[in-house]
């Protein structure tokens, strides 16, 4: 009787595993009701689409941060990205686009390449991101009742820049805050560039000299690089950032026979959120709120259907 009772089972369920061991993976529906449209200018294809707001940030998210950081970074991440479009949006109504797709405005990549890009993890991954998004629609950040301009960059020198010294404008919610967790999440939080002495000299626009001179160097309050003399020339850090395409004005100047090497620490502005500094702060507990109210001072989330009384 055991017997029959056994071989009965095992009919019964060989066919459930086996059917179980096959299951694909299902994509999560997304399918946000929204009345706005974004126009995104895709720069290698050389068209517009247009597309609702809350796909856009699908993109976007998936395009500026890693997928592997935890959900409450990316959900912070989906806030900045809505408002830094919305405000874009406003700006270049009456442009023939209102964002590129590149990191002149934000990163935007859509389906088809997500798909190639993460290939047997697409379905887990798209399904985390389409979660960090739904989980903040309609929700903005807001200073003094207003949507905010803000800015987000990968990774701090252990403190956020003042945006006074990068953009030169004055706003309080973006001043500089200790982000110590950064050093600890990004490998490459310390970097090296080599250069020649000569492509150093002529990226700088200064003449060849076998005699490099470095000196008056001044940092701010976040230890970046305000003002530095090269052979006679004053430069400001944020010049020497751009001309050389290095990862900070956090950085050293070494000269070896005819080899410059430079060594940096972070990487990008340092304006608002770090995004690895994020990840930091969500591995220790704090949600995307906690997040987006320590790096934007003074700001506060709000759900709003219409923006428009909100800019």
């Amino acid at each position: 009787m055991k017997k029959i009772i056994f071989i009965t089972l095992a009919i019964i369920l060989i066919p459930f595993l086996i059917v179980t061991l096959f299951v694909k993976e299902e994509e999560t529906e997304f399918s946000l009701i929204t009345n706005q449209n974004v126009r995104i200018k895709r720069d290698k294809l050389n068209r517009i689409d247009t597309m609702p707001m809350e796909e856009y940030i699908v993109g976007v998210v998936a395009g500026e941060m890693p997928v592997s950081f935890n959900i409450e970074a990316l959900k912070a991440q989906a806030i900045a990205a809505r408002n830094y479009a919305i405000k874009k949006v406003i700006a270049n109504k009456d442009k023939e686009y209102d964002l590129i797709d590149t990191t002149d405005n934000q990163v935007y990549l859509d389906i088809e390449t997500l798909k190639n890009n993460w290939k047997s993890k697409y379905v887990e991954n798209i399904n985390k991101v389409r979660k960090a998004v739904y989980d903040t629609k309609e929700e903005y950040l807001l200073y003094d009742n207003k949507i905010i301009d803000l800015f987000y960059f990968s990774t701090s020198n252990g403190k956020t820049e003042n945006v006074k010294n990068v953009f030169n404008v004055d706003v309080p919610y973006l001043t500089s805050v200790d982000s110590p967790w950064d050093e600890k999440e990004n490998s490459g939080f310390y970097k090296e560039k080599d250069l020649s002495l000569e492509e150093f000299y002529k990226l700088l626009g200064l003449e060849y000299n076998k005699n490099l001179e470095v000196k008056d160097i001044k940092k701010n309050e976040s230890n970046r690089i305000s003002e530095i003399t090269i052979n006679g020339k004053v430069f400001t850090g944020r010049e020497i950032y751009e001309l050389l395409k290095i990862r900070s004005t956090d950085f050293e100047i070494e000269k070896e026979n005819e080899t410059i090497t430079i060594k940096t620490k972070g990487f990008g502005h340092g304006v608002g959120m770090s995004q690895y500094g994020a990840n930091g702060m969500a591995k220790e507990g704090y949600n995307y709120k906690d997040i987006l109210k320590y790096y934007y001072k003074g700001t506060e989330i709000k759900k709003i259907k219409n923006f428009e009384n909100y800019v």
